[in-house]
């Protein structure tokens, strides 16, 4: 799974690097903007952001500002934290997952497009609920690491 995900984020960052690339040498040097380019970097920038979040749940490295953590003592106190934290991070991922669901349904039900180039939006919209799927996955697989931790007595900070 790192090694995919290593691949498909090194794409996409390549990609959307080169099309901006290609952008600023057009527009600002050849003076000859491309017709849709920004049109199409929106779907590898989408896929890029979505997925980069997932790999950051995966490696449970997402930005925390555990302000509780200051005026908790013992390390098993951190761990039940940490449970409370994963909870809660499922209650509010589980809701957003089901609202982009219904996004995305209704993305594929009226398939929008794109202005310029009359891409399907579907192909960016279902990188929501794709991402926030598997976010959950590892949320719920992080919660249960902390719940067998506090009951095998070994804490782990973070």
């Amino acid at each position: 799974m790192e090694k995919i995900a290593k691949y498909v984020l090194t794409a996409l960052i390549c990609s959307v690097a080169l099309g901006q690339f290609v952008q600023v040498i057009t527009r600002y040097i050849l003076q000859v903007p491309v017709m849709g380019l920004d049109e199409t970097m929106l779907y590898p920038t989408i896929w890029l952001y979505i997925l980069g979040a997932v790999n950051a749940s995966r490696e449970n490295t997402h930005i925390r500002a555990n302000v509780l953590e200051i005026f908790l003592k013992t390390p098993r106190q951190h761990a039940v934290l940490a449970v409370i934290g994963e909870i809660a991070s499922l209650v509010v991922g589980l809701w957003l997952l089901i609202w982009a669901w219904d996004f995305t349904a209704y993305s594929w039900r009226v398939w929008r497009t794109s202005p310029t180039l009359y891409i399907p939006t579907f192909y960016a919209d279902v990188a929501l609920v794709l991402g926030l799927a598997l976010m959950m996955v590892f949320t719920a697989l992080h919660l249960i690491t902390h719940i067998r931790d506090i009951r095998n007595g070994e804490f782990h900070h973070g």
